[in-house]
């Protein structure tokens, strides 16, 4: 154990006052010339001769009122490694709080789930994540939005229930999972639609502006790529409407609505391979 930093005498100075206490120099006497009061001398003097020894004991409380119970602990562990799910994931999952299943995980030194992979569980490799991050000043200052498209399930269940080679061969087509973010709470707003058309991305970005208002936000800008139902008159003359500017990102510059990306990626992990459905309605459900 390492000594205290504030502790006036070493374990060597220590043995020195109790040697010259044992040979006959007074308490007060001795702890005057080590630089000690007299309750501290008494204190290593008593220490040595009961046979405690003269290093420093742990400051760390005997009793924990707060501490997380073993049984709940490997509980939170056993379902991240199985279920792989975030902090709030597993809160849900276990009835343990959200930052006590962070520490835990953290406790034990597990990967992050950005580190694993899903089909397998095992660490991979990743590239270097960069220290730089935006957030902006106010909610509703930028929305990102974005669509990402989603193989539709078959009844009975895709690959991931069945195996793959079982089933149909044939595809069941594809939904587009239209996305939208505020960039500085995150608050999220998404729906499961049959596809990216003009219309139905101006549709639901009304939706999403109606949903923002409700919960207080003036939405400002709101940020899109070149898609072309995002470049469309009807989607620009919504926006409009509503006093929303519309930025674009750069052509081939995914990163730069990053934070709906990392969405789109906590909503695959999470909802569209979080387990293996039955059919697309009991996913859209869920």
């Amino acid at each position: 154990m390492e000594q205290h930093p504030n502790a006036r005498l070493t374990p060597r100075g220590r043995e020195t006052l109790v040697s010259r206490v044992e040979s006959g120099l007074g308490v007060a006497e001795a702890a005057r010339q080590m630089g000690v009061s007299r309750q501290t001398a008494s204190k290593w003097l008593r220490r040595s001769r009961s046979g405690e020894g003269l290093a420093d004991r742990s400051s760390r409380p005997h009793r924990l009122a707060r501490l997380t119970p073993p049984e709940a602990e490997e509980r939170v562990a056993a379902a991240r490694r199985e279920l792989m799910l975030s902090p709030l994931g597993l809160a849900a999952a276990t009835g343990v709080p959200a930052r006590t299943c962070a520490r835990i995980v953290a406790r034990r030194g597990m990967p992050g789930l950005a580190d694993i992979d899903r089909v397998t569980g095992e660490v991979r490799r990743r590239g270097p994540v960069t220290p730089v991050r935006y957030e902006r000043d106010r909610p509703g200052e930028l929305i990102h939005v974005d669509v990402k498209k989603v193989a539709r399930i078959p009844d009975g269940g895709g690959h991931r229930a069945l195996g793959r080679g079982c089933g149909s061969p044939r595809g069941s087509g594809r939904s587009c999972l239209h996305v939208a973010v505020d960039d500085h709470s995150r608050v999220a707003y998404a729906e499961l639609l049959p596809d990216e058309r003009k219309g139905t991305c101006a549709a639901f970005m009304g939706r999403a502006l109606r949903f923002y208002a409700g919960l207080g936000l003036a939405v400002e800008r709101v940020m899109t790529d070149n898609g072309p139902g995002y470049r469309s008159g009807e989607f620009n003359g919504l926006l409009a409407a509503a006093g929303v500017r519309h930025v674009y990102t750069r052509p081939f510059s995914p990163w730069q609505n990053g934070k709906v990306e990392r969405m789109n990626r906590t909503i695959a992990q999470e909802w569209q391979y979080g387990r293996a459905w039955e059919s697309e309605a009991e996913r859209a459900d869920a």
